[in-house]
Formats: structure tokens, sequence, C-alpha cells
């Protein structure tokens, strides 16, 4: 461990916690091209619960990402006010977490 916080220059937990959201927000956004793919074609879907969760768990960017880029549950208000109000709500815990002073 002390090894991977000389190399990052980051305490560990810190290191497992950005590895975790890199992961995270790449499948959020995977999950949202797929689902996409999957509409196009008529075929099973993704639970619409399921891309919730990915983005509530951590992956609020890469569904957000998704989202835009694929043009994807963009006319669903749950996903284009909900998923940001879950990215302002994480960044808004990170700061009191990190004990991060805006005002």
């Amino acid at each position: 461990m002390e090894a991977i916080t000389k190399m990052f220059g980051v305490p560990f937990p810190a290191v497992i916690l950005i590895l975790y959201l890199i992961v995270i927000n790449i499948v959020g956004f995977i999950a949202m091209a797929v689902d996409k793919s999957k509409a196009k074609h008529k075929k099973w879907r993704t639970p619409e619960k399921k891309l919730l969760i990915i983005a509530i768990i951590g992956g609020s960017v890469g569904c957000l990402i998704g989202m835009d880029l694929f043009r994807h549950k963009t006319k669903h208000k749950k996903f284009y006010v909900g998923v940001p109000i879950i990215l302002m709500a994480q960044i808004v815990v990170a700061l009191i977490v990190l004990k991060i002073k805006f005002f």
C-alpha cells in the first residue's frame, strides 16, 4: 500500500475510490450506449431502475455523458432532472466529506 501511496501521491483509500469512480462511470456510459442500441433495434432493454442505480452509486457523470452523446433518455424527466440532481448531491457530499469550504 505504501508503494501505491508514493506512486500516486495520495493515500491508498483515495486511489481505490478514484479507480472505483472511473470504472462505475465507464459502466454508466456503456449502459446508456447499450440501452440506446437495444431501443433502436427493438430488443429487450435495461430497466430504468438499473440505469438510475448506476448513477446513484457513483456513475452519474458517465450516465450524463452517455445521455447527451447518444441522445438517450433525454425526454424522460426522471433522467434529465434526476441524474443531474444525483450528481449535484454527490458533489455536495464529496465537499462535506473532504471538508472543502466554498463560502
